[in-house]
């Protein structure tokens, strides 16, 4: 499965990399500061060369205060799993009896994400080195390794089609899921889709997203609904994008009677998804919050009980960055560490 057209490889180099943006400073007290917005995973602004160069995202104005309510556990079952009430997940399910260990990344740029930053040998070793960390911080869930592809990027510049945004070549996706093969690992499509919409571009995934080892994600991040450049400031989904998007899921389950799929929703401030109580589950799609954003332990174990903690859906991701997350001199959170979280998180995205 290939598109008709190559894409030029200068317009590869302008391929966003963003990186879930968080605070402008390690300082607690900077939470309340403002600071221009970075697209997550690349400045939208910038030209070609600063793009093709840039790294994970710089600063971000905090749109909520600090959330300070304590940790109460709302229902837990003997194990000392979160659950939220829904449908039984339909035969097949990954969650919740197992964790995923996802790397983050676009094949083409060495700037968006650990997966096309090493060769694919390289890669592979250091995603294992965590598949083992986290087996043996949590020996009694086990571990399922994952390729996350970023297939489609936010972008600075409109595009022919007005979109501000790029789609990746098919052969990208062919050559992702030929390595995960290598690992025996599942993949997931992520969508940053500018001013596009999911349903312009989720159906034209199908191809993939019905084989059963492919599931989905969705960046509210870089869904700029008003208009705005993808950059200027954060976008945001709604219950009803998330619906349509776990719909179109369900139905190709049920089309090609296909385990269950697994939806990942990136999240970092409480304006990125409205409406949460209004998400609907089904047997057929397991969705996963994703925590994204970057910095001290402290302030992603702040947002996490702010935006994932606070409005429950079902299930919980957690992401950690190889850079940003260092860059206040503090080491990376470890799964030991992850696993104190409430409650603990069965997605870990590493960037």
């Amino acid at each position: 499965m290939h598109l008709s057209k190559r894409i030029p490889l200068l317009t590869l180099l302008v391929v966003s990399a963003f990186s879930s943006a968080f605070f402008s400073s390690c300082d607690r007290s900077s939470k309340a500061s403002t600071g221009s917005v970075i697209n997550g995973k690349t400045s939208a602004n910038a030209d070609a060369a600063n793009l093709s160069g840039s790294t994970e995202s710089e600063s971000v104005k905090k749109e909520d205060p600090e959330d300070k309510i304590p940790f109460q556990p709302i229902k837990i079952d003997t194990a000392g799993k979160w659950i939220v009430n829904g449908p039984k997940p339909k035969e097949g399910a990954i969650l919740p009896n197992n964790r995923i260990i996802a790397y983050y990344g676009n094949l083409y740029s060495k700037k968006m994400g650990v997966l096309g930053e090493y060769p694919t040998n390289d890669m592979l070793s250091r995603l294992d080195a965590e598949v083992k960390s986290w087996e043996a911080a949590d020996p009694k869930t086990p571990v399922k390794p994952a390729l996350h592809l970023i297939v489609v990027t936010a972008q600075g510049a409109p595009g022919k089609k007005n979109r501000y945004s790029l789609r990746m070549p098919f052969k990208m996706i062919d050559s992702t899921l030929s390595i995960a093969k290598k690992r025996n690992a599942i993949v997931f499509l992520d969508i940053q889709v500018g001013h596009s919409t999911l349903k312009e571009e989720i159906p034209l995934l199908e191809p993939y997203l019905k084989l059963p080892n492919v599931h989905l994600g969705i960046d509210p991040e870089f869904s700029m609904k008003d208009g705005s450049l993808p950059g200027k400031k954060i976008g945001t989904y709604d219950a009803a994008d998330i619906n349509y998007a776990s719909e179109f899921l369900q139905n190709l389950v049920k089309t090609y009677n296909l385990p269950p799929k697994i939806l990942v929703v990136h999240r970092f401030t409480r304006k990125m998804v409205t409406n949460s109580q209004n998400i609907k589950l089904n047997r057929e799609v397991q969705v996963v919050m994703h925590m994204d954003g970057w910095g001290p332990s402290t302030l992603k174990r702040d947002s996490y009980k702010s935006y994932v903690y606070k409005e429950p859906v079902q299930y919980t991701g957690f992401k950690l960055f190889y850079k940003n997350d260092i860059k206040c001199g503090k080491p990376i959170m470890t799964p030991s560490q992850v696993l104190t979280l409430y409650p603990q998180p069965l997605y870990i995205q590493y960037q």
